[in-house]
């Protein structure tokens, strides 16, 4: 026990000076987590906080007392004492001569919000650096698969910068291993195990390259349909329907029209799943044609009602069945039937799991049959 506090003691005295200040850090963190933490603005392109850091884009790099050379802050671990500057005139100029000589290489440095989360990196960086002088103009990396039939993923690799990150949250979030690097320099290519389409390799489509990639090589297929809809991209927060979990998501419209779905980074459900969302697989509960009106059956037939009325109809069909569940928790599992059949089940397993109403098994297996209690 002693020696356990001395540790935190001996991490607790651990500091070093940024930009002039003198700040804390725990053993481990990088400089670029620090510079985080205390709200510099350090750029990057490569590094994603869910992934191993990467340091490929350089664009991260600080200076550091005692070394000669620019350092990149997000691979490099803070020791004590150490004395940064995370901006300087060389380092300024730097930044912006890295960020024309990665902009000389894409087809375009402007590509459509609806790609995908991160798609607007490098268009903001480069504007915020005013690196559009095409001074390093030329040769070009990188291939478009136009020939990749899948439904979902745009693979337009002429504006890839060869940051992996895809490669890497495929590998190390996913497990998949679907995608990885072929050849170097300007020959450097992602593509599937013996380059055949996404379809034919391990690819589950779960949309974690298309929302790390900064600067929509990978996009969104389905969202970029709407890419040419007038209006302006409007979000709006609510909670993915899909599974029971409850993550937040941003529903993407342009006027009345729901165009697309990226997850909410800041939302409050667990980070570790946040952008795995089965965001290809939403689409149609978009459409115009979803239903609009519910149901109820009645002895002889049925009647049309509204949303609220459907959920106050199938919670007064639950509430005598089992009164002690309470009516708030009936509104809910009557409302995740109407949206989720498959959520309806996750909620009441762990409705009975957490004996919230301590109900008996055989009665939960009833619900869960075709909801033949609620007929």
């Amino acid at each position: 026990m002693t020696e356990h506090r001395s540790d935190l003691a001996e991490q607790k005295l651990s500091t070093l000076t940024l930009d002039g200040e003198l700040v804390e850090f725990t053993k481990g963190e990088t400089i670029y987590e620090i510079a985080n933490r205390h709200r510099k603005e350090v750029p990057t392109l490569c590094y994603d906080e869910r992934l191993e850091a990467f340091g490929a884009c350089r664009l991260c790099v600080v200076e550091v007392e005692g070394i000669r050379n620019p350092v990149a802050s997000c691979t490099t671990a803070a020791t004590d004492g150490m004395v940064i500057k995370t901006s300087t005139e060389a380092i300024e100029k730097h930044r912006k001569t890295l960020l024309e000589l990665v902009a000389s290489e894409n087809r375009n440095v402007d590509v459509n919000a609806l790609s995908g989360y991160s798609s607007q990196e490098m268009t903001i960086l480069v504007d915020r650096y005013s690196a559009r002088t095409g001074r390093f103009s030329g040769k070009q990396s990188g291939t478009s698969n136009t020939g990749d039939k899948n439904p979902f993923i745009l693979r337009d690799y002429d504006n890839c910068i060869s940051c992996y990150r895809c490669v890497r949250v495929c590998a190390e979030r996913e497990g998949d291993y679907a995608i990885n690097v072929m050849n170097r320099g300007f020959h450097t290519q992602i593509i599937t195990e013996f380059n055949n389409d996404l379809r034919d390799s391990n690819c589950t489509f779960c949309g974690q390259c298309v929302q790390t990639c900064p600067t929509g090589a990978l996009g969104d297929k389905k969202a970029l349909r709407d890419a040419d809809t007038e209006g302006e991209i409007k979000k709006t927060r609510t909670i993915c329907p899909y599974c029971g979990v409850g993550c937040s998501v941003d529903m993407l419209s342009k006027g009345d029209k729901i165009v697309g779905i990226q997850p909410a980074m800041d939302g409050p459900a667990l980070k570790e799943i946040e952008r795995n969302l089965p965001r290809f697989r939403l689409k149609s509960s978009w459409q115009i044609r979803r239903a609009r009106v519910r149901l109820i059956q009645g002895k002889k037939d049925e009647a049309k009602v509204d949303l609220e009325a459907a959920i106050i109809e199938i919670s007064n069909r639950i509430h005598p069945k089992y009164p002690d569940w309470g009516l708030l928790l009936d509104r809910s599992l009557a409302h995740s039937l109407l949206g989720n059949p498959k959520k309806a089940a996750f909620d009441l397993k762990w409705a009975l799991k957490l004996g919230a109403s301590g109900i008996p098994v055989y009665r939960l297996k009833s619900l869960l049959k075709g909801n033949a209690a609620l007929r």
